[in-house]
């Protein structure tokens, strides 16, 4: 395994800098959850990542204080970044995570720098930040406590439960600055939830979670995603999903199409083969041109979520609408920092 791009001093090159480092410790845990897991845990040299900027994403910044995810969904786009440590795409990614425990402290450190201008952080944009090791490492209480500390606007985006240990901390950092909390949910089919999502909460306990942000006063929308071709996408799926949404008075509803980029793509297509091998051919020629599936499908997708949002009112006017945490004016930050709201 390659350390020397997470480790805080950099190792040595040679087979012993692959764990003869001190920055890494390598752990396993006899315990029913974290059977079959191993923890690497890391001292990152840094822990704000900026997105390049030929990224599809809305935002620039982001912290990942893991990398795997034992949520272990088949179709996991972050799934490649496994291969730059020299660990597989598939088994690999779902148990053996990196853990960088002194996320917190760099943050706070980097916040605090005279360079950082309090541009929005993005957090469980390549793995969930709220996957099932941060039980037992709770990382991001340390991480919201900083960027509450100096107003710095974030959001997060997780098909965790866990995020609700954090719900006092999420009203605080509400009243000081913008916080967004986005829910994954694609589809409430049980049967496809076991198969695609084995490791995650079921997507009827996620919406649990969004109508507890709620009752607390914090908006929080939902990311459809993925709608799964031939599996997830016929009407009365896509009906039963935008109707479950707006019952946990989302926000909004933003659908998102199944993407399958190198790593991911052979690991799904794997799955398909076996639960599904009728399905192949099908994939194939809908994925012929690469990762996305053509723009007249999801279009297609897009229309018919929007429309049943619509119709079951989610929306500016409809019952989502986010009430403001009620607080003081936001405060300056302390020190040198000046905020740039995005």
């Amino acid at each position: 395994m390659r350390w020397n791009n997470l480790a805080e001093t950099p190792a040595p090159t040679g087979d012993t800098a692959l764990f003869g480092t001190d920055a890494v410790t390598t752990r396993t845990f006899d315990t029913p959850e974290f059977r079959g897991i191993t923890f690497h845990e890391v001292r990152a040299r840094s822990i704000v990542n900026r997105v390049p900027g030929a990224s599809r994403m809305p935002f620039e910044w982001t912290v990942n204080p893991y990398r795997g995810c034992t949520h272990a969904c088949v179709y996991c786009f972050a799934r490649k970044t496994h291969s730059y440590l020299d660990l597989d795409t598939g088994l690999d990614f779902d148990s053996q995570i990196v853990v960088k425990i002194n996320a917190p402290e760099l943050l706070r450190r980097h916040l605090a720098s005279g360079s950082w201008q309090g541009a929005h952080i993005a957090m469980g944009t390549n793995v969930d930040c709220y996957q099932r090791a941060e039980g037992r490492y709770a990382l991001m209480p340390g991480i919201i406590a900083a960027l509450r500390d100096r107003a710095n606007p974030f959001s997060i985006l997780t098909k965790g439960t866990l995020i609700l240990r954090d719900l006092d901390l999420l009203v605080q950092a509400a009243e000081v600055t913008d916080v967004g909390i986005s829910v994954s949910v694609g589809f409430v089919d049980r049967e496809l939830w076991r198969t695609v999502e084995p490791g995650t909460p079921s997507p009827e306990r996620r919406l649990d979670v969004v109508r507890a942000l709620r009752e607390r006063g914090i908006g929080a929308g939902v990311l459809m995603a993925p709608v799964i071709p031939f599996l997830g996408d016929s009407p009365d799926q896509l009906r039963a999903t935008v109707g479950a949404i707006a019952a946990s008075g989302a926000t909004s509803v933003t659908p998102l199409v199944l993407h399958l980029r190198s790593g991911a793509r052979e690991w799904f297509m794997a799955w398909l083969a076996e639960h599904h091998p009728h399905l192949v051919r099908r994939y194939e020629r809908l994925y012929a041109e690469g990762a996305y599936a053509p723009k007249w499908y999801q279009r297609r997708i897009t229309r018919q979520v929007h429309e049943l949002a619509t119709e079951f009112g989610i929306g500016p006017a409809g019952p989502g609408t986010p009430r403001r945490v009620p607080g003081a004016e936001r405060p300056e930050p302390p020190g040198p920092t000046q905020l740039t709201l995005l």
